[in-house]
């Protein structure tokens, strides 16, 4: 089997906003063979660069475009198709976009691997360990703490027994963070979980006192309140914190998760496929098991990404609760046929079918495609 052409697809909503909300837009990786199996991936990343990436024509032999060192190429040689774009790649892309570019080709080679053999992309990677993880509802906080109170109640009524509340108005003042998660758990009740993505707003001294205020709310857990290079800090912050601290979802590379655990000392790893890969997050997810690091997915986009989540997460002998985006967005809900709803204890199921396991949508790609 030969790679034929490999496209990116950049969606966009009519407007966006500065809130961080990845599924305002997106990058879609298509990869087509001359045996008919095509391969669909999902970056997380900005989606015009990661575009570009996959565009670019020849410069010289370590400085091309990933579509040009990946047509002609073996689909089912995944290692010889991620070595070869690490080496078009090696002068501009080794970190950032062009590690996120090659995270969405990632995706879709395993696709088009499960439909190749006629079997889930789990099965390759040699699981499943659970078909099933605990999903935990995550959105972003209220403008307000009143605005926060309602959401924890609303998405508590679904029947999540997990909400995640990130980012918003989080890191203004010291009596606006704590207001905000006092009704997070107060709308949420005491059945529910409540987790805290501050969204890289404090020193790791600030992140160690809200830790010990938010205690009192009994936070499952306290996610990115640190700039990601701050590794140095999270280890002060992990060694001290009374509540677990989680991160990593800025991550790429096995080498930056390796030292982030190592040297943050963190509780729990959060590799997203959409910007690591499914080689590289099911890597760490095992690394983190060796590590006694609880592993959970990072996944803030659409069914594509929340499906390699879910095969990889699979593929880890400890995976356990779940990142289950509720963002209220076509891109979040209309990009692939299947919907992922959970079921009634709060559990989102692996798909079954070969691949990845999802129907991609063309009429969305149609409508909300740009350039």
């Amino acid at each position: 089997m030969k790679i034929t052409d490999v496209t990116a697809h950049v969606l966009r909503l009519p407007e966006v906003t500065a809130d961080c909300d990845g599924t305002q837009d997106t990058c879609l990786i298509r990869i087509d063979t001359d045996e008919g199996f095509t391969g669909w991936g999902e970056v997380d990343s900005a989606p015009t660069v990661v575009a570009a990436i996959i565009e670019a024509p020849l410069s010289h032999q370590i400085a091309n475009g990933l579509a040009n060192a990946l047509v002609g190429l073996d689909p089912m040689a995944l290692d010889v198709c991620m070595a070869a774009m690490a080496q078009a790649a090696n002068y501009y892309g080794r970190t950032g976009a062009g590690s996120h570019a090659m995270a969405g080709v990632n995706l879709a080679l395993w696709d088009i691997a499960g439909k190749a053999n006629d079997c889930p992309i789990y099965e390759l990677l040699g699981g499943p360990h659970k078909k099933r993880f605990r999903a935990y509802c995550s959105i972003l906080f209220g403008d307000t703490p009143e605005a926060t109170y309602e959401l924890a109640r609303k998405h508590a009524d679904l029947g999540f027994t997990a909400i995640k509340f990130g980012w918003g108005p989080m890191g203004q003042n010291e009596s606006l963070d704590v207001a905000l998660v006092r009704e997070a758990r107060r709308g949420a009740g005491i059945d529910v979980d409540i987790l805290v993505d501050a969204g890289q707003v404090w020193d790791w001294k600030t992140a160690l006192t809200r830790a010990r205020q938010f205690q009192e709310f009994n936070i499952f857990w306290l996610e990115e309140p640190l700039h990601p290079e701050d590794v140095a800090g999270y280890g002060l912050l992990s060694d001290a914190s009374p509540v677990p601290i989680a991160a990593g979802e800025a991550e790429s590379r096995y080498v930056d998760f390796e030292r982030l655990m190592r040297e943050g000392r963190l509780d729990w790893i959060q590799p997203d496929p959409g910007r690591c890969g499914i080689s590289t997050m099911v890597e760490v997810g095992r690394l983190a098991h060796r590590m006694h690091t609880r592993v959970v997915n990072h996944s803030f986009k659409s069914g594509i990404t929340i499906s390699a989540s879910l095969h990889a997460l699979a593929a880890v002998p400890h995976g356990e609760i779940f990142e289950f985006c509720m963002a209220d967005s076509p891109l979040r809900h209309e990009l692939t046929r299947e919907r992922f709803d959970i079921d009634d204890e709060g559990f989102v199921h692996v798909p079954e079918g070969p691949g990845l396991g999802v129907t991609i949508e063309q009429d969305t790609i149609a409508k909300y495609r740009v350039g």
